[in-house]
């Protein structure tokens, strides 16, 4: 009688778990924390996301080597002592904003630093949105086929007042992780539930580290034609000049922490970053609604970032001001989807 009242307990311990020809994909808990792993066995790729913490993926392995920079032991470590790495999800503003307040549809918001949830740059300036390392992604799919390995994740940001209070657009958020040939893809869909326009100024902060060669050693490429001149906050004045780096740019004696746009595009609409030691290669691919690109690599990390953004830094108030003309926004009911990939080479 004991078994039969509890039975229905077993699957909600049990890890799920979904296998087709080459690729598994698998819930399962890893030292506390939610996680789903994907599986290439034939490329020998696997991905680790720990959905709990921010809908972060943490292991991009290939042959064993995670390509990701990851300064911890396990997810754990990550979740109650967090700090950047791996790739943060930046919404629903990426980068800085020049005021505790932002513009949208003609109107002004002002921030509610007393809520907590605001994160601030060395300046106070609040940076990188609400989401970084949020627990309220829920997962919604954990699949695999013949052609790839997924998981999606969503987050219903419209249901918790504390956000809603600091970005009054209702709206949720669905996030797809698929392995495929190898290559990780990123897609990330926003659904306006407002009944207005509501401005798109997300992106992700991805860490990536080689293990064929000490940074020093690492070369970029920079697919973009203007480089945009910021002012002492970091905060773009509108104005750019050509990109003056060299093709490809050697981090020897050099740090980055610039931004990007007018991104080189081959035929299909997508632009290619990469960073290479000896003989691997990252490749990361935006998608034609990630229009800029932040490089950051500091001279004392071991690590670089190529930032997939949807808009520039303040962009909200950059737009109002009529500095920035490229702003994107959903129309009320809409829906805003893009991807970026990842690629590993030369294993």
């Amino acid at each position: 009688m004991m078994m039969a009242r509890f039975a229905w307990l077993v699957p909600l311990m049990m890890p799920v778990s979904t296998v087709a020809a080459n690729y598994t994909a698998r819930k399962t808990v890893v030292d506390g924390v939610e996680v789903v792993q994907l599986a290439d066995t034939a490329r020998r790729a696997e991905v680790s996301i720990a959905t709990s913490v921010g809908n972060m993926a943490y292991e991009f392995k290939v042959a064993g080597e995670n390509f990701l920079w990851f300064p911890y032991h396990s997810p754990a470590e990550m979740r109650d002592d967090p700090r950047f790495c791996c790739v943060p999800f930046l919404a629903p503003w990426a980068n800085r904003l020049d005021q505790d307040a932002f513009w949208a549809n003609g109107r002004k918001y002002l921030l509610n630093p007393g809520l907590g949830n605001l994160r601030r740059d060395q300046h106070q300036k609040p940076i990188h949105g609400l989401l970084n390392f949020s627990p309220a992604w829920k997962v919604t799919a954990v699949e695999a086929d013949g052609d790839s390995a997924w998981t999606t994740s969503r987050l219903e940001f419209w249901k918790h007042p504390e956000l809603m209070a600091q970005f009054p657009f209702a709206h949720s958020i669905s996030m797809t992780y698929r392995l495929r040939d190898g290559v990780l893809h990123v897609e990330t869909s926003i659904e306006n539930l407002s009944g207005e326009a509501m401005p798109v100024a997300i992106g992700f902060h991805p860490y990536f580290q080689l293990h064929d060669a000490p940074r020093d050693q690492w070369k970029v490429h920079l697919a973009a034609r203007d480089h945009m001149i910021l002012n002492n906050l970091l905060i773009p004045t509108g104005a750019s000049k050509p990109v003056e780096f060299a093709d490809p740019y050697p981090l020897a004696g050099s740090q980055l922490d610039d931004v990007f746009t007018n991104l080189v595009r081959g035929s299909d609409g997508l632009a290619r970053f990469w960073v290479e030691g000896v003989k691997q290669r990252i490749t990361v691919t935006y998608g034609p609604k990630y229009t800029v690109a932040v490089a950051y690599a500091p001279s004392s990390g071991a690590f670089l970032c190529f930032e997939p953004m949807s808009a520039i830094t303040d962009a909200f108030n950059l737009a109002h001001d009529g500095i920035y003309k490229e702003l994107q926004s959903i129309p009320a009911g809409g829906e805003w989807k893009e991807s970026f990939t990842v690629a590993v080479t030369g294993m």
